[in-house]
């Protein structure tokens, strides 16, 4: 198979997991660009990545807002809170060493993973909204949590839905549903902000991101389709989801050390 078609299929498997669960799909796309593309460096594979998961955010954004499920407000103030910790985030990571960061993005998705799967309660409530009366008690969770959100989706150069979508959850008590589509404003403007960071330094392959879009574009399309069904099955969504952070950051850890980058 041709790397092109490599790049294709993997941006497909990158749509796909963004239209199912909101996140991961950064995740995958670091080592699926490395290990399968055969980009020449985590920071080169990272910056690429940015731009093409920020896009295919984009898009899933659409299709799920037109199905009703983005809680505009609350993902317009939480990705707000995160864009200058992003910034900042993904300036700190172009100075480290890219075994280090790889094996530390790991670490931390089995960290979220296993707080998930701790967590039973996936119900939440679809009515919640953020207005001037629950503002009051709403607002500073959703900055705080977005905020550091912010930071770590631009260290690791990542969209941060994987983060974005407990981190909502908990702020607003949200369904994970509802957390999955809204996710998406914080992933597109996280992976927006790091993708600027790693252009500026001329760590972005814009062919094979052209590509990996295209890929992830088609996978988006089915993805948004698995999720209509899944939503209504809100605890095996969460317990699927939880269990898929977990498995990638074991096999980036894996990854980063038994591979030479």
């Amino acid at each position: 198979m041709s790397a092109d078609l490599v790049t294709i299929a993997g941006g497909a498997i990158v749509g796909l997991v963004l239209g199912i669960v909101g996140g991961g799909g950064s995740i995958l796309a670091v080592p699926l660009l490395l290990y399968g593309v055969g980009m020449p460096s985590v920071h080169a594979a990272i910056g690429t990545s940015a731009v093409a998961v920020a896009l295919n955010a984009a898009a899933n954004l659409l299709m799920a807002a037109k199905r009703g499920l983005v809680k505009w407000r609350c993902g317009l103030v939480f990705a707000a809170a995160g864009m200058n910790g992003s910034l900042a985030g993904s300036h700190l990571a172009l100075m480290m060493d890219g075994r280090k960061l790889l094996a530390l993005f790991g670490g931390l998705m089995i960290m979220v993973g296993a707080l998930m799967l701790a967590k039973k309660n996936a119900e939440g409530d679809p009515d919640v909204r953020l207005t001037f009366s629950s503002a009051r008690h709403m607002v500073p969770w959703l900055v705080a949590v977005g905020m550091v959100v912010g930071v770590l989706a631009g260290f690791f150069g990542i969209g941060g839905g994987f983060l974005i979508v407990p981190g909502l959850m908990f702020a607003s008590g949200m369904p994970i549903g509802f957390a999955v589509a809204t996710s998406l404003v914080g992933v597109a403007a996280f992976g927006a902000s790091t993708a600027f960071s790693y252009a500026l330094a001329g760590a972005i392959d814009w062919r094979v991101m052209a590509f990996f879009l295209g890929g992830g574009l088609i996978g988006s399309v089915v993805g948004q389709g698995f999720a209509g069904r899944l939503i209504l099955h809100k605890s095996a969504m969460q317990a699927v989801f939880a269990a898929f952070v977990i498995i990638v950051g074991g096999f980036i850890v894996h990854q980063a050390w038994a591979t030479p980058v």
